[in-house]
């Protein structure tokens, strides 16, 4: 279909997709964020009550796959509208579960539903948008990711100390049934583009996915899931065990994060469109910057709690800058094959993959050892991150020079 020209549906688009992503993040991230209460809570274990993160991420990035193939063959509307009634059920599902097994299963389920949210927006974004609006869309759609974790950990607090923590998932579920009527209400409804027969160029596209090229891809952006969603998962209760703040303080320093992280949005988009132009070199510095401050994170972990949060949201802002760099920018390279929300689905899932190993990972490393040793590891995975990006970024100028702009 051709893409929009008309202004002000543009907007109107960009908006609607911004407030369902800020809803997704809204009914997926509040589990971690109120993790530590629930610790307290129950008496369950960290390691315990995280492996139901662990399991969702698990179901994330599985689904991921899944929902990209579905976003190149079925309606991108639909498969956002199932996911969202199923988030929903699930949010409303979680706070009468007994036991952590329980808790696992139901936030399992959550972690597949949430996957149908991301690769058939990225769908519609191409189909609606032109090439430069899909770049600024991308980076104004991602900040739903970071209004929605403000929200989750400014209103969190208030929640737990009002009516306690199982109240923050029933207030999940109501902002999620209200994005279910708005979205059908207001969003264009658009089929996939015909897609291309099964030879020639679909062929080469089915190979590029697996390249050594895109297997380094694939590794920097696991490296930027364990960082970006495991220092973000147990920021809490990091502060809460180094500076003994109590789990509602605690959990209201974790805003500062997705603070950052619209910055460096703007910081990662402003870089791409103007100055470097290949997103591994723009992903590369960016992960340079989270390795910085994570090095400078360890050296001072327990001087100064506004210092350390400080630092852990430049280094959560900077994967955040990745994240746009690596799932949101490299997509749209492979709409001539007609597999955008394929691609967008299986790199995706990748993040999910590091979400998954460092959210059980983290929460190991600090009951077995210390804050300090698990920080360290946090400096050696973004100096590895920065490495694989910057070794990328001239094959895949290369590749994919004719297809820049």
């Amino acid at each position: 279909m051709q893409a929009l020209t008309d202004k002000r549906i543009i907007t109107r688009m960009v908006l609607l997709f911004s407030i369902t992503y800020m809803v997704s993040y809204i009914t997926r991230i509040n589990y971690g964020a109120i993790i530590s209460e629930m610790i307290t809570d129950t008496g369950m274990s960290k390691s315990m009550l995280s492996l139901a993160i662990t399991g969702s991420f698990i179901t994330y990035g599985a689904g991921q796959v899944i929902s990209g193939l579905c976003g190149d063959r079925f309606s991108p509307k639909r498969l956002v509208t199932c996911g969202l009634i199923l988030t929903v059920l699930m949010n409303l599902l979680i706070p009468f579960c007994t036991d952590h097994y329980q808790m696992l299963a139901v936030w399992c389920v959550n972690g597949f539903a949430q996957a149908f949210m991301w690769p058939p927006l990225v769908r519609l974004m191409t189909l609606l948008f032109g090439s430069e609006e899909y770049k600024k869309a991308s980076v104004k759609v991602s900040w739903g990711s970071s209004f929605g974790t403000i929200l989750v950990y400014l209103l969190a607090p208030v929640l737990i100390t009002l009516l306690g923590w199982r109240s923050v998932f029933f207030a999940s579920a109501a902002c999620g049934a209200v994005m279910i009527l708005l979205w059908n209400a207001l969003c264009i409804d658009c089929e996939s583009e015909p897609r291309v027969k099964d030879t020639g160029e679909r062929r080469v596209s089915g190979r590029m996915l697996f390249t050594p090229l895109m297997i380094g891809i694939m590794l920097a952006i696991v490296l930027q899931g364990m960082l970006r969603d495991g220092v973000t998962t147990w920021m809490p209760t990091y502060i809460n065990e180094t500076y003994d703040l109590g789990n509602a303080i605690s959990i209201l320093t974790s805003v500062v994060l997705p603070i950052f992280s619209i910055l460096c949005f703007q910081v990662a988009s402003r870089l791409y469109r103007s100055i470097l132009k290949n997103p591994l070199t723009c992903a590369g510095a960016i992960f340079g910057v989270g390795a910085v401050s994570a090095i400078l994170l360890y050296f001072f972990a327990s001087t100064s709690a506004a210092l350390s949060v400080g630092l852990a949201a430049l280094l959560t802002g900077a994967m955040h800058g990745v994240n746009l760099m690596l799932i949101s920018m490299l997509p749209p390279f492979f709409r001539k094959y007609g597999n955008v929300s394929t691609v967008s689905g299986m790199l995706n899932a990748c993040t999910y993959i590091g979400s998954a190993i460092s959210t059980y990972g983290i929460a190991l490393l600090s009951e077995q050892f210390d804050w300090s040793f698990t920080i360290l590891i946090w400096a050696v995975i973004a100096i590895l991150g920065t490495a694989i990006c910057f070794l990328s970024a001239r094959p895949w100028q290369k590749q994919h020079a004719s297809d820049e702009g």
